[in-house]
């Protein structure tokens, strides 16, 4: 099955809200590899792979995001894969 990736950077309020371990389970949940990160100016960067479907569950999840974010913008970046595995946070 084919495998594709994208990048997302995620642009609000985005910190402190349990972004990125809220990001972490629904990635698990859709069955995508990859990571998520806040970036130092308060922007939330993550990167899906997985089968287009899936990545296209992710991608759609982290434009809203959990329930106390608010996302004002979302940019979306397709890569190719790297064949990673597993989904973490990244520091």
């Amino acid at each position: 099955m084919a495998t594709v990736r994208t990048r997302v950077v995620v642009e609000g309020r985005v910190q402190g809200v349990w972004f990125r371990e809220s990001t972490r389970r629904m990635a698990e949940e859709v069955g995508v590899s990859g990571w998520v990160r806040n970036l130092p100016g308060g922007d939330v960067e993550a990167v899906f792979e997985g089968t287009p479907a899936a990545v296209a569950r992710a991608v759609e999840w982290a434009r809203h995001g959990p329930d106390r974010a608010l996302v004002t913008s979302f940019s979306e970046f397709a890569e190719e894969p790297e064949g990673i595995t597993g989904f973490e946070i990244a520091f």
